[in-house]
């Protein structure tokens, strides 16, 4: 287990207090949830001719089909930043200056630039210089870039919550640089970014529906599409029913991330890397001696 990074671990009455707040803030969305489907009501939205459209058998393999657009366009993205980020990663941590300039040049401007304009520039922007693309392709440049950045953060972040003594052994038993990386140090830090990188698959997997706004057939777009056959205009409909698919896939995704995680703990004993948001990242160590956390 790690020491807690932002905060000490809550007491008795602390618990009982985050317990009580955790009561409250669950019964007002409760009631702000009642009076939503009220007004739903109210309105028409909730009637069945609205909703039923979408199971027919024909809606639903339209939008098997954007299911699977999305699912394939995260699936290239993510192999594409994995790649491109421990790419960046092992350049940010080389020796040369040069190098870490030109990496940390790269992470800090496509981590900076929002994904949404990023997707437009390879959309609309390189066809300007010579370069179409397809919707799909400047989706994944978009997301293949972004998530590059944040893939690196992460590998770095990886490799340097391992304590120094690693390295020095490796290097100690006569093993170069290069092979203490391969067999000593990575094998250690990818269990513990394990979780990480699955996390980021979540925010890369939501993401895809910003491929909206390239004319991309993914999920949402199909959604989009199919209430426009529903005479009254179901687009409410249909966002929600998208909305569910997306908690699914990724409630699913996150659950498998907190197993993953639990089990490297256990099997390993190994440190975390806590994800505070896509902007930061904190690579947190085993406790060390008086039980504070190594940053």
């Amino acid at each position: 287990m790690t020491a807690p990074v932002l905060a000490d671990a809550l007491g008795p009455k602390a618990k009982r207090r985050a317990a009580a707040v955790s009561v409250v803030v669950a019964a007002v969305f409760a009631a702000v949830a009642v009076v939503a489907l009220r007004r739903f009501a109210d309105r028409g939205q909730l009637e069945w001719d609205r909703w039923r459209y979408f199971f027919k058998p024909q809606v639903l393999e339209f939008l098997w089909g954007g299911l699977y657009n999305t699912l394939s366009l995260a699936g290239r993205a993510m192999a594409v930043a994995v790649a491109a980020g421990f790419v960046l990663a092992m350049l940010r941590l080389a020796r040369n200056g040069l190098l870490r300039w030109t990496s940390a040049t790269w992470i800090e401007v496509f981590r900076g630039l929002p994904l949404v304009l990023q997707m437009f520039f390879a959309y609309l922007g390189l066809p300007k210089l010579g370069v179409d693309l397809a919707p799909s392709q400047a989706a994944l440049v978009g997301l293949a870039l972004y998530n590059s950045a944040i893939l690196a953060e992460i590998f770095r972040a990886g490799i340097l919550s391992l304590d120094r003594g690693q390295r020095e052994a490796a290097l100690g038993v006569g093993l170069t640089e290069g092979q203490a990386m391969r067999h000593v140090i990575l094998p250690q830090a990818l269990r513990r970014m394990i979780p990480a990188l699955v996390s980021q698959l979540v925010t890369l997997l939501k993401d895809t529906s910003l491929a909206l706004i390239v004319a991309y057939d993914e999920l949402l777009r199909r959604f989009q599409l199919a209430a426009k056959g529903v005479t009254p205009s179901a687009e409410l409909q249909g966002f929600i029913l998208a909305a569910g698919v997306y908690i699914v896939i990724c409630f699913s995704l996150s659950r498998f991330a907190r197993r993953l995680e639990v089990r490297q703990r256990r099997r390993y004993r190994a440190g975390t890397i806590g994800v505070a948001g896509v902007e930061e990242l904190t690579a947190v160590a085993p406790a060390g001696p008086g039980g504070a956390p190594t940053v």
